[in-house]
């Protein structure tokens, strides 16, 4: 049975609903956050920004999708209309050398890995939302409810990606 909430729960109840949601499924927000952000501090304001956006949506979500797919939606467009806000000079004015380093994971990470990575980031927005969401493994039904395209247009601009991520990893 999927996961609703509904208008006759207390608001205490809601609350805890609320908080379990979001502590079971932190780790999607911290991809989210990491993958649009450089600094812990613009992480750490952009997952706050994502969880005050899901409280306040939260009460209207209905259960008609995954909660995950919920989730990804809010956390995504978040993050994307963040970045749309900033102005190109404010984005990259404090940059240094490490925002352009990979960053560490579990294991040794080998050049290959590496060199992917570095290329997703180059990805427009909306393609490196896309790619987070094919690579943590959601059916094209639920990239394209996330993203509010068709599946055959997920399936088309995966192509691309993949074609486009090719050419990028070759010129490293």
């Amino acid at each position: 049975m999927p996961f609703s909430p509904t208008n006759r729960e207390t608001p205490s109840i809601l609350k805890e609903q609320f908080l379990l949601l979001i502590e079971n499924h932190q780790g999607l927000l911290h991809k989210v956050c990491n993958l649009y952000c450089n600094s812990p501090e613009d992480k750490e304001d952009l997952f706050q920004d994502i969880v005050l956006q899901l409280w306040r949506s939260y009460p209207s979500f209905k259960g008609e999708s995954k909660v995950t797919t919920w989730m990804y939606r809010v956390a995504l467009n978040n993050a994307i209309t963040r970045l749309r806000k900033e102005t190109k000079a404010e984005r990259f004015a404090e940059l240094g050398p490490e925002a352009f380093q990979v960053p560490a994971v579990e294991g040794d990470m080998g050049e290959e890995m590496a060199a992917m990575y570095q290329a997703i980031q180059r990805l427009s927005q909306v393609d490196r939302a896309l790619t987070l969401l094919y690579l943590d493994d959601c059916s094209y039904r639920e990239i394209g409810e996330v993203l509010g395209i068709s599946e055959s247009n997920v399936g088309v601009k995966l192509n691309r990606i993949k074609a486009q991520l090719r050419t990028l990893v070759s010129k490293e």
